[in-house]
């Protein structure tokens, strides 16, 4: 990116195209659910962890971990870095927080997606450094080659870990 700004890596709320409030009354829920909750497992990310939250699989599996899904359909990376810069991360202590974002950073490359998944990572290491990150990356039609480069742009050797970036166990 040779100096330029990722922007997919800057901290941006969504715009209130549909004047309802939605998106940020969403984004003070879980702030408040952080407040009340002492969750295992933190799911962050748009839709595809959104969704998780109706499936019977969450009740059996992830209900009894006390898990929080901090999913908003729509979210880019920007609109994740921005909630967690403001507040969703401040009152909890997890085990373990599972990224899932990426699907909605329409215009943005690949390695600007995978800018702003890092700056996740870093974020998430920065306030909850006793939690496992782990990040998923969906891949659909279309879109091999840039999952691809995802997992080549986002792995590094085991080394990394704890050093506020991303690790991949080989």
């Amino acid at each position: 990116m040779s100096g330029e700004e990722n922007p997919a890596s800057k901290p941006t709320p969504v715009q209130d195209v549909q004047g309802d409030g939605r998106w940020m009354s969403l984004h003070h829920r879980f702030v408040a659910d952080s407040k009340d909750k002492e969750p295992e497992v933190v799911f962050i990310g748009d839709s595809l962890v959104q969704l998780m939250h109706q499936c019977e699989i969450w009740r059996e599996l992830f209900s009894p971990l006390h898990a929080l899904n901090f999913g908003i359909g729509g979210d880019g990376t920007q609109h994740v870095l921005w909630r967690l810069e403001n507040g969703e991360l401040e009152h909890i202590r997890p085990k373990i927080v599972v990224v899932w974002v990426g699907t909605n950073n329409h215009g943005h490359t690949a390695e600007q997606v995978v800018g702003g998944i890092k700056a996740i990572v870093q974020l998430v290491n920065q306030r909850q450094p006793q939690a496992r990150v782990v990040v998923l990356v969906r891949e659909w039609e279309g879109t091999e080659g840039r999952v691809a480069v995802f997992w080549d742009l986002l792995r590094c050797s085991h080394s990394c870990r704890g050093s506020g970036q991303l690790g991949t166990e080989q």
